[in-house]
Parts: C-alpha cells; structure tokens; sequence
C-alpha cells in the first residue's frame, strides 16, 4: 500500500482540528487512487481529512459499485465502529494526494468524554452530516437529474460552508459524478455540456465552478 506513516500524540493540527485537544492519532499520508479501507475490513478506527479527498463507495451482491460521498478537510469517516458495527459497510478510496489522521475507537471515545472543545465539534459535524443525508435524499426523490448534478458539484465546491468555496474541483471523473447523482455517464456528459455551454462551468482538464451554477440553482 503506498501510504506514508507518522504518529503524533498531540498538538495541533491544520483544518480546524482543535488546537487544544490532546488526542492519540496516526497521520497517514495515501496517494492517488490508494484503497483507506475496503468493505467488510474491521472497523477499529475514525478518521479524519486533514487534506486532500477520499471517495465512499458501496458495492452490492452483483458487484455494482455506487459512489455514496466524496469527502474533503475537515470531514469526519468511518464513524461506524462507534455504533458498534464490526466491519466497514463502504470503501474509502483516496481520489487525490490524501492526509488523514486515524483515531482508535478507544481514543475516540476517551476524547468525547474527556475533550470538551472536540466533542462539540464531531457532535456539531454529525448533526450537519445528519442534514446532508436528508438532503439528499429529498434530493434524489424530487429534482431533476440535471439539478442532482448541480447541486453535487456545487457542494463539491463546498458552497455552503464557512470561508470561500473553492471554484476549481480536483479532477473527478463522469463515471463517479453518475454514481453519486443515480444516472449514467451519457447523461451527465450531456449536462455537462449543457452547463459549459451556458457559463456555469470551464470545463476540460478539470472543473471550474462560476457563481452563476449557485444562481441557476437557487432561481431555478
């Protein structure tokens, strides 16, 4: 596994790890395309984006792989083995250059109880992880393919969230974008066409984000 090793037992960290929480953690660096953990692996450990993305993707009994998230800094992953679920239920793959620290379970719950400022923030994070969810659920029931596809790389873009949102995406491809929307790579190739065309995006090599999707989306 092409990953990189370096423990550190406390003191800050970047992205809003709290400064002062004093917290065992393992900081492992994957690169590119790197499996974090498989589907089915024990889950012993949470996890936590210091840079770079990860891809959460579940694979049913016929092998068909649905991408179910894509994380970035500050995003929280493999929170499961807190309720007591033995195995990993999706896997986590590194889409870009990734750091990440790793918490042992038993760690984790010593912080919640012991870290007040830290059990405020992953609490705080569970609660907006719990919004999204909903969201996109009533995503999926009610809008659009098209309006899925916007909404998706806007909150890619991390539009929504505190500071400015990023307007240029690490290279992601048209089969993940499908994945996560529920449809196929003709037709998000047809919206992202449309989208370029109408100067909600630059789109080539990678994907810029103009205010004008966010615009779109909300007069829609």
């Amino acid at each position: 596994m092409n990953t990189t090793h370096k423990h550190e037992t406390s003191g800050p960290s970047p992205l809003a790890f709290p400064s002062s929480a004093v917290i065992k953690r393992n900081r492992v660096e994957y690169k590119k395309n790197t499996r974090i953990f498989t589907q089915g692996d024990a889950s012993k450990h949470v996890l936590y984006i210091q840079q770079g993305g990860v891809r959460l993707s579940v694979v049913n009994e016929v092998g068909k792989e649905a991408v179910i998230a894509l994380l970035g800094p500050g995003d929280f992953f493999g929170e499961g083995c807190m309720s007591g679920l033995p195995f990993r239920m999706s896997t986590a793959t590194a889409i870009i250059g990734t750091s990440v620290l790793i918490i042992d379970k038993c760690e984790m719950i010593r912080a919640l109880r012991a870290e007040h400022s830290f059990s405020d923030r992953f609490i705080s994070y569970m609660l907006s992880r719990n919004i999204r969810v909903e969201e996109d659920l009533i995503d999926q029931l009610f809008n659009s393919t098209e309006r899925r596809l916007a909404r998706t790389l806007l909150l890619l873009a991390s539009y929504g969230k505190q500071g400015h949102p990023q307007k240029t995406l690490p290279k992601i491809s048209q089969e993940t974008l499908a994945g996560m929307i529920g449809t196929t790579r003709p037709r998000v190739n047809v919206f992202m066409n449309k989208f370029r065309k109408m100067g909600f995006i630059n789109y080539k090599n990678t994907i810029r984000i103009n205010n004008s999707l966010l615009n779109a989306v909300l007069h829609d």
